[in-house]
């Protein structure tokens, strides 16, 4: 830290600049190396010591001082990066340099006649080096962003400033134009074998130097997000081009320090609070410019840091090796919340998970050989678990709704590849602390169970994301072999709560929910009716709900009724009844009064998002066409039988989630019978019906002969039970398989901004600047 006198120095520095009414020469550097010459502010000072109104003023009145100020510290940093730094009072100069840019380019950036200075060419603002095939026209006549960018680059691979140096003690200096950055990959991993020593002092100042990178790369945020440039980042299309040489060498460093970081070490209880993790800062900036880099498309510009990545495995053994390094790192890190011990707080817990998540997320979108091994084998499930655990944790905290759509999204992508359903059959045993009912079972019930949580209970701004979670399920329905009577009883649930009619008609889309519940027990019964007798039990204890289905009134007159008994009924929550939660659960918490949240852009609908797959014969996919109707193949068969008053178990809570529901409705459109009857005679519902005309009788009929009361036995003969060629011929599987777009696209912009900029608060880079790709708003 910087001491009283360098502080106040520096100060008057500032204060000079901002009252002087004339522009300072370029050639004075007396005045400007007083901003970073001799001094050892820390990046705290500097955001303290340069208030953002003197930035600002300094803009509008005397724009020359502030533009030569930019120069001069460019300037400064590409000499660092030329001379390698080899004293100590040059890499506090860099530093220095760092700090104060990062500080002054938000201010750059919001103002929009400002945004092109750095890519203006300024006179003699080339790299400066001295070297004869070095001084062409082209280096002279460099943008300033570009000097910047190259600098940064060469600063993150300078020997005994950021990375350890190679040189023997009676060799000389080496020459950093020269030096192969490849040779000085940060952490051993992908593409490199050895682990260098750690080094507290570099970390440091690689961390310093990705906070300047990371507030260059930032521009993206003062644009607003229907920007047709914002398709394209000036600053990350360079640094990630064939321009910046290092730009192998950086993404493998980046990626082999995040997924090698391990913040619990050996395990001592409660080391994190005894010694301070420096490494854990230069992880969090490494996975910020990583999600940044990958954003950018590069297989549109034609090189980068993404297809040096790609080229960077060399044979099939070495991509397995690669690829599974990186699954177990971002595994381990995304685990690392869920982790219990009998010592409350005495493992690190790490706080940058939505990063990780938005990692994972780009390599499977990008990358699908990554895609296929992470589905190839049960690691997958260790991503599964704590997507869904931070899935249920932020389901009732509005400021953390981005969470909840990133976790959704990447469960519909891998939900379209069959792998998945069969993996998630595996027996879950692990324990994870959520508010969700006690049950024994596999992976798939965990799932069911989660989502059911969020669905019935999540913040109301989740309900554009009601359809993409049963996607989820009506995709890996088809492999399920055994649902548990937990999920079973949460799949009917479901089911008896959308079908309800003033659901059914207070929105023009909601009857699509239903679609999905019924293609998710079709598929079942259809394909793994054998090891499901539990679902199948189920569905004839509610089969109330499927006649009434197929029942469903469409008279005006029935409507009006359905929407006039909804408005009058008033349900409440307060009888709601929970079942037992597991042990060590936590309850998902609503924000606390002035958290801070970055709104997000419009999800684009499902239609938009997911292309339809229909599963052949062979197993391969074949395309479907798009139609107005979900299920425009599976038409329903209508039914008059009478259904058997029963016991409803769960009135309460389906009028719970029906009142929760309420807010999901089209006031500007009005229901019509002739608008009920175009989706309910689609209604998939022949299945389900032959299911119940062929087995209730059979059930009733064991019931009274043996006089059963006992549902141990019932399911016993459902177990033994068979179907065959009493069914309806089997549907093809459908898939619907996530496709990205120009919105997605959009989405993951503002929702990976709006991450950085709630992240990044020490020092608080962008805070009242003015964002224009999100809002800030506080709950």
């Amino acid at each position: 830290m910087g001491n009283s006198e360098t502080k106040l120095h520096f100060r008057k520095a500032v204060i000079q600049l901002t009252t002087k009414t004339q522009p300072v020469e370029a050639a004075d550097d007396a005045f400007w190396d007083q901003f970073w010459a001799d001094t050892s502010t820390s990046v705290q000072d500097i955001f303290t010591l340069v208030p953002a109104a003197e930035i600002r003023a300094v803009r509008e009145e005397s724009p020359s001082n502030l533009a030569t100020l930019c120069y001069k510290a460019v300037e400064r940093l590409v000499c660092g990066a030329d001379s390698g730094c080899p004293s100590d009072n040059e890499r506090q100069i860099v530093l220095n340099c760092c700090r104060l840019l990062t500080r002054i380019l938000p201010y750059i950036f919001e103002d929009a006649d400002w945004r092109g200075f750095f890519w203006s060419t300024v006179p003699g603002a080339g790299r400066g080096r001295r070297r004869e095939e070095d001084l062409d026209d082209d280096e002279d006549s460099r943008p300033l962003a570009e000097s910047l960018l190259l600098a940064i680059a060469d600063l993150l691979f300078c020997p005994d400033f950021t990375v350890n140096s190679h040189k023997k003690s009676n060799e000389q200096t080496e020459e950093i134009h020269s030096l192969d950055s490849c040779e000085y990959i940060w952490e051993s991993g992908v593409g490199f074998a050895q682990s260098p020593p750690p080094n507290y002092i570099h970390d440091q100042n690689r961390t310093e130097l990705l906070k300047l990178l990371l507030t260059c790369f930032s521009e993206a945020m003062y644009l607003p997000p229907s920007s047709g440039s914002q398709t394209h980042n000036p600053w990350v299309d360079f640094f990630c081009s064939s321009e910046n040489r290092h730009a192998l060498p950086l993404f493998t460093s980046l990626l082999n320090v995040v997924c090698a970081y391990d913040p619990v070490g050996f395990g001592f209880p409660y080391n994190h609070l005894l010694f301070s993790d420096h490494r854990e800062l230069l992880v969090e900036q490494a996975a910020q410019i990583l999600i940044v880099s990958l954003e950018h498309d590069v297989r549109q510009s034609g090189g980068g840091i993404l297809q040096a990545a790609k080229a960077s495995t060399s044979t099939a053994v070495e991509e397995q090796e690669d690829f599974s390094f990186v699954l177990k790192g971002l595994t381990r890190l995304l685990n690392n919340p869920l982790v219990q011990t009998y010592l409350p707080h005495s493992t690190k817990k790490i706080q940058f998970h939505q990063e990780l998540l938005i990692l994972f997320w780009r390599f499977c979108d990008f990358n699908k050989k990554f895609l296929f091994f992470v589905l190839k084998s049960s690691d997958v499930l260790e991503v599964l678990v704590p997507i869904l655990f931070y899935l249920n944790d932020a389901r009732a905290d509005q400021s953390r709704v981005g969470l909840v759509h990133i976790g959704v999204f990447i469960l519909l992508l891998l939900s379209g590849e069959r792998n998945f359903g069969v993996r998630l059959n595996k027996p879950y045993s692990l324990r994870v602390p959520m508010d969700i009912p006690v049950f024994s079972g596999t992976h798939a019930d965990l799932l069911v169970v989660t989502f059911h949580k969020i669905i019935t209970s999540g913040h109301q701004r989740l309900h554009a994301l009601f359809d993409c979670l049963l996607t989820i399920i009506v995709n890996i329905s088809p492999y399920l072999k055994s649902l548990t009577m937990v999920a079973a009883n949460k799949l009917l649930h479901l089911l008896e709560a959308f079908s309800s009619q003033w659901f059914l008609f207070s929105n023009m889309k909601n009857h699509h929910l239903v679609f999905f519940l019924l293609e998710v027990f079709n598929n079942i019964i259809q394909y793994q009716f054998d090891g499901n007798s539990n679902l199948v039990y189920t569905m004839i204890r509610k089969r109330t709900v499927f006649h009434q289905l197929a029942n469903l009134p469409a008279e005006n007159a029935a409507i009006q009724k359905a929407l006039q008994r909804n408005k009058k009924s008033g349900f409440s929550r307060t009888n709601s009844t929970e079942p037992e939660s597991m042990e060590g659960s936590r309850r998902a918490a609503c924000a606390e009064p002035g958290t801070l949240k970055a709104s997000l852009e419009a999800t684009p609908g499902l239609d938009k998002i997911t292309e339809k797959s229909r599963v052949s014969e062979d197993g391969t996919l074949v395309v479907v066409p798009n139609s107005p109707q979900l299920n425009s193949s599976a038409v329903a068969a209508g039914s008059d039988t009478e259904s058997n008053s029963e016991r409803d178990l769960e009135v309460s809570r389906t009028e719970s989630v029906r009142s929760r529901l309420s807010s999901v409705s089209s006031s500007a459109w009005t229901p019509t019978p002739d608008w009920v009857l175009s989706w309910k005679v689609k209604l998939p519902l022949q299945t389900i019906m032959r299911l119940l005309q062929v087995l209730v009788p059979q059930v009733e009929k064991i019931c009274i002969d043996k006089g059963l009361t006992d549902e141990s036995e019932i399911l016993k003969f459902l177990q033994h039970g068979t179907l065959v060629g009493l069914l309806p011929v089997p549907h093809p599987i459908l898939i619907r398989k996530y496709q990205s777009n120009a919105g997605t696209a959009m989405w993951f912009r503002t929702y990976m901004w709006g991450v950085i900029y709630l992240r990044n608060v020490d020092p608080p880079i962008w805070y009242d600047t003015d964002i224009r790709l999100f809002e800030i708003q506080r709950i």
